[in-house]
């Protein structure tokens, strides 16, 4: 009997295991907070799976019902993700793949930091720090192609600490690959964000650390930012959308949509990743760190109009 009941528990660590997790504070009679409906959220628990750490999730991509999620350790997983209306109903690891160079070795260990995904056309295009580059892999991990981003954004040394790189990218075909360092470069106006694409850059004023994008239609851009205070150990998390055919000398019109500060009982962690499923509906994931006092937490939201 006791051998079987450990088959039992370490067969279920392979897979992620769901705990109903609520991270809307108590005083709040509803789902809805400024202009968002928090419509669920989940503790996601995870072991080992292959021999691969499951954790440090630093970006989600949604196409059909998988759902790829992005180590900052250089991992890549596949889950399959059974969403209804407004419920996370299940996620199961079923993959997990290191992120291969070229010629199909691992990354060298300063090419590891992998931050910001998005799907596009059948591959993954990741963005990172240390050595900041947008690079497109295949679904099974391995360097496709790199993609060639704004001169500003390839010296580290622009950047205000190399923690603070290439944490988000975003695509869509009328505007393709849109990144952002985590923090204005050294020099630039600090209440500002910029955001790079091939050919064009957008400014709105910052509320925090730039953790992820994602479009919400052809001219929209929903960007999920962080702060955390060490002192006070309080994080904040604002999402904001900023349009970016709408500007005046490259300065553009945003609205923050909403602002959860753990200070006011939200029970919220280092959120780092976003992805739409659905029209006006989100997933957003926060980054464990690697330790055992924080959560993997996954949260679907919904946009009001």
């Amino acid at each position: 009997m006791p051998r079987i009941f450990l088959l039992i528990v370490v067969s279920s660590l392979l897979y992620a295991q769901m705990i109903s997790y609520d991270i809307k504070p108590s005083w709040l009679g509803s789902n809805q907070f400024m202009k968002i409906n928090i419509l669920d959220s989940k503790e996601l628990v995870f072991g080992k799976f292959s021999g691969i750490e499951v954790c440090e999730l630093s970006d989600l991509s949604y196409d059909s019902k998988t759902l790829y999620a992005l180590s900052d350790r250089g991992y890549l997983y596949h889950f399959d993700i059974q969403l209804d209306q407004n419920n996370i109903k299940e996620v199961e690891l079923k993959k997990a793949f290191k992120l291969k160079s070229k010629n199909e070795k691992a990354l060298k260990k300063g090419k590891i930091d992998s931050e910001g995904m998005v799907y596009v056309d059948g591959s993954l295009v990741i963005s990172f720090e240390h050595e900041p580059r947008v690079e497109q892999f295949s679904l099974d991990g391995n360097k496709e192609k790199s993609i060639k981003i704004d001169k500003n954004l390839r010296n580290i040394k622009k950047y205000q600490d190399e923690n603070k790189a290439l944490e988000a990218v975003a695509y869509n075909k009328k505007y393709g690959v849109v990144t952002a360092p985590e923090q204005p470069l050294r020099g630039e106006n600090s209440k500002f964000h910029t955001l790079y694409g091939k050919n064009n850059t957008w400014e709105f004023p910052a509320c925090g650390s730039i953790t992820a994008l994602e479009f919400m239609d052809e001219n929209t851009i929903l960007v999920l930012e962080r702060d955390f205070s060490k002192k006070n150990l309080q994080f904040i998390v604002t999402l904001s959308k900023v349009h970016l055919d709408k500007c005046e000398k490259q300065r553009c019109e945003s609205e923050v949509l909403a602002t959860l500060d753990s200070k006011q009982g939200w029970k919220i962690d280092n959120f780092e990743g976003l992805t739409k499923v659905r029209e006006n509906t989100f997933l957003m994931i926060s980054d464990d760190n690697g330790m055992f006092f924080q959560k993997t937490l996954l949260v679907l939201f919904e946009l009001q109009n």
